[in-house]
């Protein structure tokens, strides 16, 4: 895989609270984690790319899901290193 560098994004702490919700500031910012088994994309079937809440990158394609039964989403793969 090619590594993309990609600029850091800068934001006030203040401005991060008004762009995430409250659980996507905690998740991202705060190193927090969803409750297993409860996430919005874990048993999400649809085609397509998850991005980044905070830059909008690409993380990772929905062909490299899969369940490995812990209760967070899982891939084989990144887009990028």
């Amino acid at each position: 895989m090619t590594t993309v560098k990609t600029p850091k994004v800068v934001k006030t702490d203040a401005e991060w609270r008004a762009m995430l919700s409250p659980e996507q500031y905690r998740i991202t910012r705060q190193q927090g984690t969803e409750r297993p088994f409860t996430g919005p994309f874990l048993n999400n079937k649809r085609t397509g790319t998850y991005e980044c809440v905070c830059c909008g990158r690409a993380l990772f394609r929905s062909d490299t899901k899969f369940d490995s039964g812990c209760g967070w989403p899982s891939y084989f793969a990144a887009i990028d290193d």
